[in-house]
């Protein structure tokens, strides 16, 4: 007799040890135990006994056990082991989940992020889990075709944020190729969108770079009646001319008043994994401005960790977005002036008002690449003579600046 859904459903264990097994007809049968109930065909092949699982009720109905055991016998006619088709087939989709350009993509990310930087590595695995992870994710890499990534990126365009779009590209593009050399695929599509997306413009960190306009903002600061630590933030931006993050996250322990020196670690500075790891530190010359700055400011914060504590928390440093929701308060728009701006306006100023400072010395004091011969010389220890003076030169000149004083190019002495 064949059984009925009602007492498919009704049906409960007996107390036997293995079981009670109720025949539906053509080998299925239920096998109903007491931690569930299973479905099961019997059937021979090859001269033996064999048994297929074929599910658990309820996930699997008596309609669908029927329907697998009919497709089993199929395969049987067609003299294919169903137990042996059933091997092959969960295999097939177990190396397809692990071909899917997330997989794939996380296996890439594993294997490289040792030897990233921690920044770049968790922004690369973020922006695949937001822009590319939720549409091509689930898809098996060898199936990706060219046209498919680009409405991936399409997407991401569409929403104004075309750098982010061809970062994106970029970042497919190593999947592929990972792929490629890991056997999961055999082409690139992102090899053929170069030109497809919208061309992206790189804006420069807006910034004051007339010498009237640089006084009239170090008056704002002077008189800016916010926190002192922010105040002292402001003016040691404008003094140092470091990268935002390195002067809201510094520590007293880098801070040496006596030599008038900062040492920022190779860690914290902007650069690949293996420069954090085996660089010296990034040494930065104080001005007898800037010690009378860090000077005013110990006796607030000097008992901490940080010199530019959070509001919150003494534990954390300074928001990264302080500095410029101050400038926002003085008047000045992301427009006009950012955070970021202090170095270009540094950067252009000594290069165009302070005669005689050598610009590879200025692109070592900005922690830049040293593109000269003397570039990475102007990074040691030895040359601090030389940086001394022309850090002190810097300070003395924004002094004149403040002071409204004519602007006009003097000499700096640092040669």
């Amino acid at each position: 007799m064949a059984l009925t859904d009602t007492f498919v459903k009704n049906i409960k264990p007996s107390a036997a040890p293995a079981g009670d097994k109720y025949t539906d007809g053509q080998g299925l049968y239920l096998h109903v135990k007491q931690a569930g109930k299973y479905w099961r065909l019997g059937y021979r092949f090859g001269g033996k006994q064999k048994l297929l699982a074929l599910g658990v009720y309820p996930a699997v109905s008596l309609l669908k056990a029927r329907q697998r055991r009919d497709k089993a016998r199929e395969l049987l006619t067609d003299g294919i082991d169903p137990s042996v088709a059933k091997r092959e087939e969960k295999h097939t989709k177990a190396t397809a989940a692990a071909n899917t350009f997330e997989a794939v993509a996380r296996e890439f990310h594993k294997t490289k992020a040792a030897g990233w930087s921690e920044g770049h590595a968790t922004k690369w695995l973020r922006m695949n889990e937001l822009y590319l992870f939720p549409h091509i994710g689930a898809l098996p890499l060898a199936s990706i075709k060219t046209p498919t990534l680009l409405a991936a990126l399409r997407k991401v365009e569409s929403k104004g944020i075309l750098s982010t779009a061809q970062d994106l590209q970029a970042m497919a593009g190593q999947v592929f190729r990972y792929g490629i050399q890991t056997g999961r695929c055999e082409s690139n599509p992102g090899g053929d969108l170069k030109g497809a997306l919208k061309p992206h413009v790189a804006k420069h960190f807006s910034a004051i770079l007339d010498p009237v306009e640089a006084g009239a903002m170090l008056r704002a600061i002077d008189a800016y009646t916010g926190q002192p630590a922010t105040v002292a933030a402001l003016k040691l931006s404008a003094l140092f001319f470091q990268r935002p993050g390195n002067i809201r996250a510094m520590e007293w322990a880098w801070v040496n008043l006596d030599a008038k020196l900062l040492s920022i670690p190779a860690k914290e500075m902007k650069s690949s994994l293996h420069a954090k790891m085996n660089g010296k530190a990034h040494l930065v010359p104080l001005a007898r401005q800037a010690v009378e700055v860090l000077k005013s400011i110990k006796p607030l914060t000097g008992h901490g960790k940080y010199v530019f504590p959070g509001a919150r928390s003494s534990e954390r440093p300074m928001s990264d977005g302080t500095i410029n929701a101050a400038l926002r308060r003085l008047d000045y728009g992301n427009d006009e002036h950012v955070a970021h701006g202090f170095r270009a306006m540094a950067r252009t100023m000594m290069a165009e008002r302070l005669s005689g400072i050598p610009q590879d010395m200025v692109e070592a004091q900005l922690g830049h690449g040293k593109s000269g011969p003397l570039g990475s010389a102007y990074d040691r220890a030895e040359y601090m003579p030389q940086r001394q003076r022309m850090m002190q030169t810097w300070a003395d000149y924004l002094d004149k600046l403040r002071a409204g004083a004519d602007v006009i190019p003097i000499l700096s002495g640092t040669q």
